[in-house]
């Protein structure tokens, strides 16, 4: 049955949203949310009933609700102030108010071919998440998602494996990286849902946490990606284990952190000064100490996109974690081992990264030996699914996959 308001028609059958005739592009849970509003447009729908239909046991917060449904009524020409077809009932929930009339399916030789339709996001793989413990005690959360051949991603700063999905910094990088592929991650020790009380802080902690996380979910031989300083931690597993890994991909990484690489008194005093910066303002819970980290990483990011990320450095972390993270970030020097990485080696870096700069890329892509170096139209440090560089990386990755 289709269902008809104003200039809008929603097969519920085909999963499907036309709008003047012309096929619209929704994201699972948005078209969930607006089917679920209509066939309960008789009352206003709570949003904690709309939370359980949509995300079912899994905990997500009501922004995750609040912008699916600004998605829903741009897809159906309303907003949050005309209200014409979703109203907020304050306090209560939302109610679908336009008019709508039930109309039999058409007949398919009326339909436009199936193929010519705009596809819709993958639907979001299942993800298993589950703990382990390493030997100094530290609960390490771990996840996959997904089906197909492993493909491990060695942890980075602010992640949470279970609110990334909702992120709109991190959820086309986990469908992105999981699409045909079964995806292994981890949040870091000390970050997202990992312990946050931990003692070490280190490149080996990092890189035996890793190791801890390929023997509890039995991968044999895989490609490891490495985001920023996950990549310093891929090549040191790379180089221990090159039994186990087929290929490694970096991605906005680096060899030497901020003092390691400083050649001046000036690029000394900016690297202490970003750890500083750290200190006095997560300590203070002030966003506007954060959104400064926010702009170095995104950008040329959207306000939704840094609203998120200060979002993630508030939520992912402590204060504290956030200045031990950074002064160890700061001292990573992997140079004595990217030299003996054997597997076949990709590089992929914005040239404009503000974050992690180009020479960071050149240098880790001589050091390596037979890499290959791959830079990308951007100056995000974390690219953003909107962005041509986006989908550069995915060919550059899905290419470089298949020959694993």
């Amino acid at each position: 049955m289709r269902l008809v308001f104003g200039e809008c028609e929603l097969d519920p059958a085909r999963l499907e949203l036309r709008r003047g005739g012309v096929a619209v592009h929704l994201e699972p849970q948005v078209f969930d949310v607006l089917a679920y509003l209509i066939e309960h447009r008789d009352r206003v729908v709570p949003k904690t009933e709309l939370l359980d239909r949509v995300w079912g046991d899994r905990f997500v917060g009501e922004s995750a609700l609040t912008s699916r449904l600004k998605a829903a009524r741009r897809a159906v020409g309303d907003d949050g102030a005309a209200q014409r077809v979703i109203r907020t009932a304050h306090g209560r929930g939302y109610q679908f108010v336009a008019d709508v009339h039930e109309q039999a399916p058409e007949e398919p030789a009326h339909r436009e071919p199936r193929e010519t339709r705009e596809p819709r996001e993958p639907r979001e793989p299942h993800q298993e998440i589950r703990f382990l413990v390493a030997p100094d005690g530290a609960r390490i959360a771990y996840a996959t998602s997904g089906a197909g051949p492993p493909l491990v991603k060695a942890a980075n700063w602010m992640t949470h494996l279970d609110n990334d999905w909702e992120s709109p910094v991190w959820r086309h990088w986990l469908l992105g990286l999981a699409e045909e592929r079964s995806l292994v991650r981890y949040d870091e020790r000390g970050c997202g849902l990992s312990d946050w009380d931990v003692g070490r802080c280190d490149v080996d902690a990092w890189v035996e946490d890793l190791e801890l996380v390929v023997e509890a979910t039995g991968v044999d031989r895989f490609p490891l990606i490495g985001l920023s300083q996950g990549g310093a931690v891929a090549i040191a597993y790379a180089v221990r284990h090159p039994e186990r890994v087929s290929h490694v991909v970096l991605v906005g990484a680096y060899a030497r952190g901020r003092l390691v690489r400083a050649d001046n008194e000036d690029e000394r005093r900016e690297a202490a000064l970003d750890i500083e910066l750290a200190r006095v303002g997560w300590r203070r819970e002030d966003e506007v100490f954060r959104q400064v980290f926010s702009t170095q990483f995104l950008p040329d990011g959207s306000p939704e996109q840094w609203r998120a990320f200060n979002e993630l450095q508030r939520s992912t972390t402590s204060a504290d974690n956030a200045v031990r993270f950074l002064e160890a970030f700061a001292r990573i020097d992997v140079t004595a081992e990217a030299p003996l990485v054997r597997c076949p080696t990709l590089v992929l870096h914005a040239r404009g990264d503000l974050r992690v700069p180009m020479t960071c890329a050149r240098e880790l892509a001589a050091l390596v030996p037979g890499s290959r170096l791959v830079t990308l139209g951007s100056r995000n440090h974390i690219l953003t699914a909107s962005e041509p560089a986006w989908g550069v990386f995915l060919d550059e990755l899905g290419r470089f996959l298949a020959e694993a």
